[in-house]
């Protein structure tokens, strides 16, 4: 029993060292960032009325090295995202902006179907968007060695949006990564892809106008084609050659007419799909969920599909975007 106690103990003792050095360390962070921040246009008054409550977030760190898109396996993590009730919210937002949301739809040229799919998988339409300080996120992730840089520009970003008017600090919360409004933006995305529709001088992402035509700017300033396919899912022949299945979202290789696809898709020919659209073939749960089949479940991915996942570079969170933007054709 003692033993045990004194274990314990230990543990306590270990957590509570790390935890004051992670605190000490973040301040001593916190004063050196200071200096690479003013050194990259930002004032020591935007600096000090926006970082001056920011702390350690130990959970962030937690987030980050554990996300649902690495361990479901593809088909409860896109039902899950795509289920009936989604669906009919995504019917109510529709209905009750259906004039606003048609005229982004044609001005754009981004279907209303995609915009609601990606509003209703972000954020469940507006109703999980974060209440995560995204300052403090943004300072723990970039003091955080994994991804260290990245998370650095963007913290640098959003101080100068800050700067500059474009956004207010004071209602900065949203993921623990960073991403904020009905779409989660990114500092960088905001930067280069919102947009103040509204014409009030400040870009709120949180409201209907300045978050779907940011999100439609976004999907189409990256390439999207309206009404061209996104993915079949398909079942594919024992003798597909292994180079042809991609397991990543980093980079989708070894693409093919679609008509050199059809020899390894068993009944293709229920497939209309045009031969010689560009196409590659996914298999998502490989490598990362356990006891996995190599060819189960298989997808033919087309370039509309590869635009989601510059949006967010995951083969499930695509997947699901699609799905449910096809949903949503079938109800609107």
């Amino acid at each position: 029993m003692k033993i045990i106690k004194i274990i314990l103990l230990l543990i306590v003792i270990t957590f509570n060292n790390q935890s004051f050095a992670n605190d000490h360390n973040f301040d001593v962070w916190i004063k050196n960032f200071k200096i690479y921040a003013l050194k990259k246009n930002i004032s020591e008054e935007t600096f000090d009325k926006t970082m001056s409550k920011v702390t350690f977030l130990p959970k962030v760190i937690k987030y980050d090295r554990f996300q649902p898109e690495f361990y479901e396996d593809t088909s409860t993590y896109i039902k899950k995202r795509t289920s009936k009730k989604k669906i009919k919210q995504g019917i109510q937002i529709y209905e009750k902006n259906k004039n606003f949301i048609d005229k982004i739809d044609k001005e754009f040229s981004v279907e209303k179907e995609l915009l609601l799919s990606l509003m209703g998988i972000e954020t469940n339409f507006g109703n999980y968007l974060g209440k995560m300080d995204i300052i403090s996120s943004l300072a723990t992730l970039s003091f955080d060695k994994r991804r260290s840089d990245f998370f650095t520009n963007e913290l640098i970003t959003i101080l100068q949006l800050v700067e500059k008017g474009i956004v207010d600090h004071k209602i900065l919360y949203g993921s623990w990564a960073g991403a904020f409004g009905n779409f989660q933006f990114m500092p960088s995305t905001i930067e280069n892809y919102a947009i103040d529709y509204d014409k009030n001088n400040i870009i709120e992402l949180k409201n209907i106008e300045d978050s779907f035509a940011s999100a439609a700017n976004y999907i189409n300033l990256i390439g999207w084609n309206k009404n061209k396919p996104c993915f079949i899912e398909v079942e594919l022949e024992s003798n597909t050659p292994k180079n042809l299945l991609n397991t990543s979202a980093k980079n989708i290789n070894n693409k093919k007419k679609f008509k050199y696809l059809r020899k390894y898709i068993i009944n293709d020919e229920k497939y209309i799909i045009d031969n010689n659209y560009i196409g590659a073939i996914i298999t998502p749960d490989k490598d990362i969920v356990p006891n996995s089949e190599n060819l189960i479940p298989a997808f033919v991915v087309f370039e509309n599909y590869e635009k989601i996942l510059q949006w967010n570079r995951s083969l499930r969170f695509a997947l699901a975007v699609c799905t449910l933007k096809s949903k949503f054709t079938n109800e609107l």
